[in-house]
């Protein structure tokens, strides 16, 4: 997916998912009590790594073994294994929905004694997220991840058009961009995943939190409601207007390909989470080193109820432990997280990586940065946030997210309109 800065584009988009480094079942081959952990490549893999050989060389006696996947691959193959109790010992996952699932069926452990330390170190607000009645069965690991407007500076500044600030100017930009036979937004549709951080936004920034609570909540016609609907609508108009080009549904996220279409010049925008950020600069370093690359936060739409701080994406992601794993395994996985997560060695390998954990009082050490400007935009978005939404396909419960991806896909693609795109969602409820 990530730090491969000599691949031609054409390489890039050639790649459809990649698979994970090595494929043994956990216990394959090693000591079966030991512990191991699954996590994803590229973003913030070289810290995840440094803290495993940190952890590993102090406790000789304790060590994880780690394999790594793309994202795509990473999610079919964890959802089979922790439903056959053949999860690795450290399970990575989003929370939301999914965390939810697995403490009914008793997939993990309630780890709040354990990691007290860790949690202490973590911002509440987002600690918070790996809760289940008042426990601790997940917790962060590694970086707040909101979604940002990334863009092409030279691209922008060529059409004569500035960084859009309302929905009316990112219309007006993309007929611009059009006009220069750039791709005004880059998407990577064959993935769809990244198909949720426009609905998202587009529902917040209309209709505000509340409009998907009140799916959350289960609400008959929840999909329907008008917030909901005037989002999809925007989306077909995005559709319709050429944002994405001709090609977003063959563009694979896993690749870095959307990310490519945008250092290359062939795409103007690209709204994905803070965790492309290290893509850019492993892939592109001059691109970001010239200043090229520019972020702002997601635009304004007039007569909408949504506060403008609001963001969407991931509070960060989170380690759990399997209840399947040997107690050995669980109390070396427990020891790593309360001592090595969000450890002052570890906080230093985030931000060195372009990207900024979710903890308290970084304003001195993001100033002293490379990456200062951006590392200090995503800080502020995040602390500032009046409300963090977490990605919908993690929010919801397993079922009904993979029928949200299905039905949004469709949505983009025009093969569904807003009215039946709101109708088969309501159909899940």
């Amino acid at each position: 997916m990530r730090g491969r800065s000599g691949m031609t584009l054409a390489a890039v988009m050639s790649v459809a998912v990649m698979t994970a480094c090595g494929g043994s079942e956990p216990g394959e081959g090693s000591d079966a009590g030991a512990a191991s952990a699954w996590a994803l490549t590229g973003g913030s893999e070289d810290a995840f790594r440094a803290s495993f050989d940190s952890w590993n060389n102090a406790h000789p006696d304790q060590k994880i073994s780690s394999e790594w996947f793309a994202n795509d691959a990473y999610k079919e193959k964890i959802r089979t294994a922790v439903g056959s109790g053949k999860s690795p010992t450290l399970i990575y996952s989003w929370a939301g929905g999914t965390l939810a699932d697995y403490v009914r069926n008793d997939s993990v452990v309630d780890i709040t004694d354990g990691t007290r330390d860790l949690v202490d170190r973590v911002l509440p607000s987002v600690a918070a997220n790996g809760t289940v009645d008042g426990r601790t069965y997940a917790v962060p690991n590694t970086q707040s991840q909101p979604s940002v407007l990334y863009y092409n500076r030279k691209l922008l500044d060529d059409a004569g058009v500035e960084p859009p600030a309302t929905w009316e100017e990112l219309m007006a930009a993309v007929e611009k961009l059009k006009g220069d036979g750039v791709t005004p937004v880059a998407l990577a549709g064959q993935s769809v995943w990244p198909e949720l951080m426009w609905i998202q936004y587009l529902t917040d920034r209309i209709g505000g939190p509340e409009a998907f609570q009140r799916v959350l909540d289960g609400k008959p016609g929840a999909w329907s409601q008008p917030a909901i609907t005037e989002a999809a609508t925007r989306i077909k108009e995005l559709v319709d207007a050429g944002a994405f080009g001709e090609g977003f549904a063959s563009v694979n996220a896993d690749a870095g390909a959307d990310v490519a279409l945008v250092h290359t010049g062939r795409a103007a925008m690209l709204l994905q989470g803070s965790w492309v950020y290290p893509t850019f600069r492993s892939d592109a370093p001059d691109f970001v080193s010239d200043g090229k690359l520019g972020h702002t936060a997601f635009p304004t739409l007039e007569g909408g109820t949504g506060d403008p701080s609001n963001i969407v994406g991931n509070p960060t992601n989170f380690w759990s432990v399997s209840a399947d794993a040997p107690k050995k395994a669980r109390e070396a996985a427990v020891g790593y997280l309360n001592e090595e997560v969000f450890s002052e060695e570890h906080i230093d390998a985030l931000l060195d990586t372009g990207t900024v954990p979710p903890v308290e009082g970084l304003e001195e050490k993001i100033s002293e940065a490379d990456d200062a400007d951006y590392l200090g935009f995503v800080y502020d978005m995040v602390r500032d946030a009046e409300h963090f939404q977490l990605s919908w396909d993690q929010a919801l419960p397993p079922g009904q997210a993979q029928e949200l991806l299905t039905n949004l896909s469709k949505l983009f693609l025009g093969k569904s309109t807003p009215k039946q795109f709101t109708k088969a969602m309501d159909a899940t409820l």
